[in-house]
């Protein structure tokens, strides 16, 4: 039997027991990794820089695309130092940190995704008081409520799951790591404290996603009552993105952690994880630009330039050697 004192490390679930899938494994990760850097990060410079993107839904876009790399930085790249290297340890220390920032950066965005529900409601359902409910202070303090949420939420949770005395070992059934995975190494009994604090988390959660699903109605009932198809086509194009962005956080994470346990293997569990902390920040980016035209062209515009100044600066270049010469 061991307790919490005398472990230093964690072992990580290893995505597999040959050489060779490993070397597979850090390929696709970091893959993985500079799409969602480049995606993401076209998406913020392209709403920093574009004035016309200036407006309340692009500033929680924004906001989101941050919160995307922060939750894919936290997890994937110690995974990939671990198949390089051949390797499934997580110091105590590395670990506490990981579950931090993973809670705090996953709970910040199911709180800015409910806020961003509400600004498609009042878009659409009341287009004439947007300006006065949604202004940039508005703004700023909604998202400030969902990153300092996510914060507490995160100090709270970590704070007390490492409190408590671990008896089972040191292995996690995961490839990162996570608070129900460190609480199967807790003492006997001693974890009903934090399964309440997750149980009243989930009771949150679960009113948020009532806010979302009530937000959609009344969107809905307007769009379907104005007879323009035009005014349809606008409204599903602010929407749908932001829907499915939900509709794939919300089916990921409550499958993961709803499961039955009759339905559940390592295999299984490591697949999932993967579909609800590693592909959401990679698709966000093309959900959110494959119906929004403003942002295509915002970031082409963006593109465009970049590549301009690239030649430029290599035939200018090019220029000054044959001067010199």
């Amino acid at each position: 039997m061991s307790n919490s004192s005398s472990i230093t490390h964690f072992l990580l679930l290893p995505f597999a027991d040959t050489w060779e899938l490993p070397l597979w494994h850090f390929w696709l990760f970091l893959g993985i990794s500079l799409a969602a850097l480049l995606g993401n990060g076209l998406i913020i410079t392209s709403t920093a820089c574009d004035q016309h993107l200036h407006t309340p839904m692009y500033f929680f876009l924004l906001n989101l695309s941050l919160l995307d790399l922060g939750c894919i930085s936290t997890t994937v790249p110690k995974s990939m130092v671990n198949s390089l290297w051949d390797t499934r340890d997580i110091s105590y220390t590395a670990c506490a940190a990981q579950i931090f920032f993973f809670s705090f950066l996953f709970s910040s965005e199911y709180s800015l995704l409910t806020i961003m529900s509400y600004d498609r409601y009042v878009a659409i359902c009341k287009p004439l008081h947007y300006g006065s409910l949604l202004g940039s202070r508005a703004c700023v303090h909604m998202a400030a409520a969902a990153w300092g949420t996510g914060f507490l939420y995160a100090l709270l949770h970590t704070a007390n799951t490492f409190s408590l005395p671990l008896c089972g070992g040191n292995a996690v059934e995961q490839f990162f790591c996570e608070i129900p995975h460190i609480l199967k190494l807790s003492c006997s009994h001693s974890y009903l404290r934090e399964v309440g604090l997750l149980v009243l988390s989930c009771l949150l959660a679960l009113g948020c996603f009532v806010f979302i699903v009530g937000s959609y109605v009344q969107i809905f009932r307007v769009v379907l009552s104005v007879p323009s198809e035009q005014g349809h086509h606008k409204a599903f194009s602010m929407c749908l993105p932001h829907l499915a962005v939900v509709s794939l956080f919300v089916s990921t994470g409550t499958f993961v952690y709803l499961k039955p346990s009759s339905f559940s293997s390592p295999s299984l569990d490591l697949v999932v994880s993967v579909l609800y902390s590693v592909v959401p920040p990679v698709v966000n980016p093309l959900i959110y630009s494959l119906r929004n035209q403003e942002l295509k062209d915002a970031v082409r515009k963006l593109v465009t330039g970049c590549v301009s100044a690239a030649i430029h600066c290599l035939l200018s270049s090019a220029k000054g050697s044959q001067c010199r010469s």
